[in-house]
């Protein structure tokens, strides 16, 4: 019982240092992340967090890592609970902007500016980062197919296309809110699906004015 309190206890303080990493990297970048900076951050000493990961790409890896469960836990966990088609669409559009729009990373998002820092340097991060943006892809493609095998979106829809549409809205929108009005910019980017959506959805009743 001791050995496993102690256990949930190093989970927590691992996820609350992620965390925290996940937000400096937003600010300083992936490659401007560093034990001694983030434990300068924390005010806690280097020692104790090389412990935990033995060298600066271990640690940036970690964080890639970390970045993708905050994702899940806070934009796609909402949208899966909204039922399938368009509907879960529109939603994890709103759980995304949203997210951008509480400021939880003082730097806008984590994803847009780590790949856009790694775009050009080979290596296990830019693969990871990949890796996740692959994943993230290919799930607003699942969820677009869902539509339309419901008859929510045309069965002639391109799917790949609407996906990139989808997610296209959702970067323009945080790289923009940093220096536009960031009211104005996700009112946009929030009215661009729902047109985008009601001009493919036979069923108008689906996409209410309000959040859904």
């Amino acid at each position: 019982m001791t050995s496993d309190g102690r256990v949930a206890r190093g989970d927590r303080t691992r996820t609350a240092v992620l965390d925290t990493a996940v937000s400096l990297a937003t600010e300083v970048g992936l490659d401007g992340l560093s034990l001694a900076q983030l434990a300068d951050r924390l005010g806690v000493s280097k020692s104790g967090l090389f412990a935990h990961w033995r060298s600066k790409e271990a640690l940036q890896l970690a964080t890639v890592d970390r970045a993708v469960t905050q994702w899940e836990e806070r934009i796609v966990a909402p949208a899966l609970r909204v039922p399938r088609g368009v509907r879960r669409l529109r939603a994890l559009h709103e759980a995304r902007i949203g997210f951008y729009a509480a400021r939880v990373l003082p730097g806008g998002c984590f994803f847009a500016n780590t790949e856009f820092e790694y775009n050009a340097r080979p290596g296990p991060v830019r693969d990871r980062l990949a890796e996740a943006s692959g994943r993230w892809t290919t799930f607003l493609e699942r969820l677009v197919r869902e539509a339309v095998e419901l008859g929510e979106l045309p069965a002639d829809l391109d799917v790949p296309l609407l996906a990139y549409e989808i997610d296209a809205l959702g970067i323009s929108a945080v790289m923009r809110s940093r220096m536009l009005d960031p009211d104005v910019t996700y009112r946009h980017a929030r009215q661009g699906l729902l047109n985008r959506l009601r001009a493919l959805c036979p069923d108008p009743t689906l996409l209410t004015e309000g959040p859904s």
